[in-house]
């Protein structure tokens, strides 16, 4: 899947920053990635990774495919050049990270739900599925959200290191699609929000697309 010479973007898997590091593969030997010394992709600056450090990696194919892995430095040799030494999952633990559309994940996390023209009163409510493009929330049968509101969600994601982010998103109801049972969904389309917010969220969705797989579930 992955192959001598691709590009790879790492970043830190557990650190709120979101600086990014660009390297390419030199060499492989069985579930070790061999790269050469990462460049902040910001400052075109060397990065020196410690041995031990989570980071999450991704690369694109050459059909133009593009997926995601966790990794950790395994350490830094010189050979003909100096390189750091990767730990690769294998690619059956490879996360596909489809580019035209975010990432979505059926999963369920507490939003509180705002009006900011006083539409409705404040409520609360879980997501049925989660994107960082946008989101499902379940509702009642009668509740005040229509088609076309403007919306704030506060979202409280559980992220895998043990700590909730609180993120706040900006949407606009989509559509309300009928449930069977007693509850109908809001598809909520997300804008405005900044970047970091929405890194917070896509990471989440990664984190938990990959802990879906390490548990045999579809994604």
């Amino acid at each position: 899947m992955i192959k001598i010479g691709d590009n790879i973007i790492l970043e830190h898997k557990y650190s709120d920053s979101f600086e990014q590091y660009k390297c390419k593969l030199v060499e492989r030997k069985g579930n070790d990635l061999y790269i050469d010394y990462p460049v902040n992709l910001n400052t075109n600056r060397t990065v020196f990774l410690l041995e031990g450090t989570p980071l999450k990696a991704n690369f694109v194919t050459e059909s133009g495919s593009h997926y995601y892995f966790d990794t950790e430095v395994k350490g830094r040799i010189k050979l003909n050049i100096p390189m750091v030494i990767l730990s690769y999952p294998g690619k059956e633990r490879l996360i596909k990270i489809q580019r035209r559309q975010f990432v979505r994940v059926e999963t369920s996390v507490d939003v509180a739900v705002y009006s900011g023209k006083g539409e409705f009163a404040p409520f609360t409510t879980v997501t049925d599925d989660v994107s960082a493009g946008g989101a499902a929330l379940l509702i009642g049968k009668n509740s005040s959200l229509k088609q076309g509101m403007e919306i704030e969600c506060w979202f409280v994601l559980p992220m895998q290191n043990g700590e909730f982010e609180y993120r706040k998103f900006r949407g606009r109801v989509v559509r309300i699609i009928d449930g069977q049972g007693h509850m109908n969904k809001a598809s909520v389309q997300f804008f405005d929000s900044s970047g970091t917010d929405r890194q917070v969220l896509l990471r989440f969705c990664f984190e938990r697309q990959l802990e879906m797989k390490k548990k045999g579930l579809p994604v």
